[in-house]
């Protein structure tokens, strides 16, 4: 049994009204020196087996297929 982490991100280029909502937020709570903030998504899967290069290969085409819009966000795939 292997654990392997999917993050996904909005693109850079991509509006982000949440991570908008989040940093307006922080500034109001005292938080001043945040900056900015981007919201995402992380997928935390569980696979039988090692979370070898296959295994890899098979949860990115499973982030790019179902956990992703790649028109809008992009994602990294890593063993947890």
């Amino acid at each position: 049994m292997a654990r392997v982490i999917v993050d996904v991100m909005l693109k850079p280029e991509i509006h982000d009204p949440q991570g908008e909502a989040v940093l307006s937020a922080s500034h109001r709570l005292g938080f001043g020196g945040v900056t900015a903030v981007r919201q995402g998504k992380r997928f935390e899967l569980e696979i039988d087996g090692p979370a070898d290069s296959a295994a890899l290969a098979a949860i990115e085409e499973l982030a790019r297929e179902l956990l992703a819009n790649p028109v809008i966000e992009e994602f990294t795939v890593s063993p947890g």
